[in-house]
């Protein structure tokens, strides 16, 4: 019973055993002078930082604004990305009128565009969710488009002889086979979106955490700037951790479909 116990401790303890050390590392190397204090203050420092930051309102400020338009620009990722690379996936026209087009706007990066989507959209908010529909669209609609295509052609041979229609055949073969490939490219497109949200928020806005980072920085206030570091790991993991619980959710039937 006790070795039951201490594997499953271990096993549940080995990430926050490394973000100890990580953390621990941070601490002491600026104390004993590894590095500068003004440009890397210890991890205290900045933890009081961010308890400031979120006592004072001023944390979840920036982090609502940035939650608003990262959460609604990747709904609207999600609701162009999926059924686009569905529609590619499965109809050869659609694949080959729409596949150039796309190709060359893939291979351009988001952050490249930003002066365009601010020239046409303005400073305001509908560039900065105009760039999170962009960066996040095209991992989601790629994912996609291979979640499709490789579905078990048995399963989908065996659906078409049973009589289901197309649109069964969708809803119940090819989407739930193609549910892993469609939230890798989730997962993908959330954090694109996050990182590009955050640096087009450091070239014009009010408010947000890029925003926050750029201030602090600009105003030397060095552990605020770590805090809003901080807050973007953090809102980064409570995105990934929501898409995986929803992913294992859709996926049960492969567990019990396996046993």
């Amino acid at each position: 019973m006790l070795r039951i116990v201490g594997r499953t401790a271990w096993r549940f303890g080995k990430p926050f055993i490394a973000i100890a050390l990580f953390l621990a590392v941070w601490e002491i190397a600026p104390r004993v002078g590894l590095v500068d204090q003004i440009f890397l203050p210890p991890f205290s420092t900045v933890a009081q930082a961010f308890v400031e930051l979120v006592r004072n309102g001023q944390m979840w400020e920036h982090v609502s604004a940035s939650l608003g338009r990262s959460l609604s620009g990747f709904a609207l990722a999600v609701v162009i990305g999926v059924p686009v690379g569905i529609a590619i996936a499965w109809f050869r026209p659609v694949a080959d009128f729409l596949g150039p087009i796309l190709e060359l706007f893939r291979n351009t990066a988001a952050l490249a565009l930003l002066p365009v989507f601010i020239l046409i959209l303005g400073i305001g908010e509908t560039s900065k969710v105009a760039l999170v529909v962009y960066a996040g669209f095209f991992p989601i609609m790629l994912n996609t488009i291979t979640g499709v295509r490789t579905a078990d052609p048995l399963l989908v041979k065996s659906a078409v002889s049973l009589g289901l229609s197309p649109i069964k055949l969708y809803w119940k073969v090819i989407l739930p086979s193609a549910v892993p490939s469609i939230f890798t490219g989730l997962r993908m497109g959330a954090s694109g979106a996050i990182l590009v949200l955050i640096a087009a928020e450091m070239v014009g806005a009010r408010a947000g955490l890029g925003y926050l980072i750029t201030a602090a920085q600009q105003n030397f206030q060095i552990p605020d700037m770590y805090a809003g570091i901080i807050a973007i790991a953090l809102v980064g993991l409570i995105f990934n951790g929501v898409l995986v619980t929803v992913e294992r959710r859709l996926s049960r039937w492969r567990n019990t479909s396996s046993r």
